[in-house]
């Protein structure tokens, strides 16, 4: 690397506190309140410290609302600097132990907030779950679906508890999940700092801009996120736009049903959609190879049932000649 970037990165990295907040966030990412209570210390010092570590390049700052994460760089935007800098500190070490043990107490306050609330959600999404095919099914038809496809960088639209993470984890490089909701955000992150998925991460974002380059991704997911928005076809639209040439488009939605408390009760603007009106959203965003699957939810006796709710796969392709960002650039 540069030898000012050196310079600037390794004197960033060298003082006692800066060192320990690059091990700490080596691990999971944390708000400037949350690193104040591992490293015991207030947060003027804190602030100073990360304001000199990100303008280094060795951290990103990402707001979410009135809160801001840090995080280190993806590996493609990472300074060799951190890394130089990461891999020298045992983070066994006796000098950390007690960050370790502040950290586990802000583990487990992040994990009794995120099961506080979707302990109080919990009713509404079994009430819906009951209704449609397994979640199991849904997922193993997705993964077969893009079995022979790229997927080196993945993002789930809507992530929710970022459970499209923790499904393509073990075959994607890095996945990004974004969401509106912070609640739902604590959730996904909690899930996936359990599940040491460091290389998959949650943000806040709009599906209507996704804040992406375009062909930046291999896979784009839209798991039951349609039905809740007003424009579905411009979220198509925009996820189509972040996908690399071959990149793939997973939709999975229901199919059109008269459930018409689905409204009232859990905010759903649609009633589910048909086949080709979602399939006609994909081919004005450009997308090619269109399949279409329909999962029936099983009866008694694993019969499939024509009652109940239809969950509908759509899996489309972008086209060869569209652009192909092999370096992949978040916003931060």
């Amino acid at each position: 690397m540069p030898f000012d970037d050196a310079l600037s990165g390794l004197r960033a990295a060298a003082e006692p506190t800066r060192l320990r907040i690059l091990a700490v966030l080596s691990t999971i990412d944390l708000t400037v309140g949350e690193l104040c209570t591992v490293l015991a210390q207030t947060q003027p010092r804190v602030s100073r410290h990360l304001k000199l570590l990100v303008e280094a390049g060795l951290l990103e700052r990402h707001t979410e609302g009135t809160r801001a994460y840090f995080r280190p760089p993806p590996p493609d935007r990472r300074p060799a600097a951190y890394d130089a800098v990461v891999s020298l500190v045992d983070l066994n070490d006796p000098a950390l132990e007690r960050d370790r043990a502040r950290l586990e107490t802000v583990r487990a306050e992040r994990a009794e907030a995120a099961a506080a609330y979707f302990g109080g959600i919990a009713s509404e999404w079994d009430r819906v779950r009951d209704l449609h095919v397994s979640d199991g099914e849904v997922e193993a038809a997705l993964i077969e679906a893009i079995e022979d496809r790229p997927t080196r960088d993945l993002l789930d639209v809507g992530t929710g508890t970022g459970r499209m993470l923790e499904v393509f984890a073990d075959r994607v490089r890095r996945g990004i999940g974004i969401d509106l909701s912070s609640e739902m955000l604590n959730v996904a992150r909690t899930n996936l700092d359990r599940a040491g998925l460091r290389h998959c991460s949650v943000r806040r974002g709009d599906v209507y801009d996704l804040e992406l380059p375009n062909g930046s991704m291999d896979v784009v997911v839209l798991h039951h996120v349609l039905h809740f928005l007003d424009d579905p076809s411009s979220a198509v639209a925009e996820a189509a736009r972040t996908l690399r040439s071959n990149g793939s488009l997973l939709i999975v939605d229901f199919a059109p049903h008269g459930l018409e408390a689905f409204r009232s009760d859990f905010e759903h603007r649609f009633l589910g959609f048909a086949a080709e009106e979602v399939e006609r959203w994909c081919a004005d965003a450009g997308l090619v190879d269109i399949e279409i699957e329909h999962l029936h939810p099983a009866g008694p006796a694993g019969r499939r049932e024509r009652a109940g709710l239809v969950t509908t796969i759509w899996v489309a392709r972008q086209h060869a000649d569209a652009p192909d960002l092999h370096t992949l650039e978040v916003a931060s």
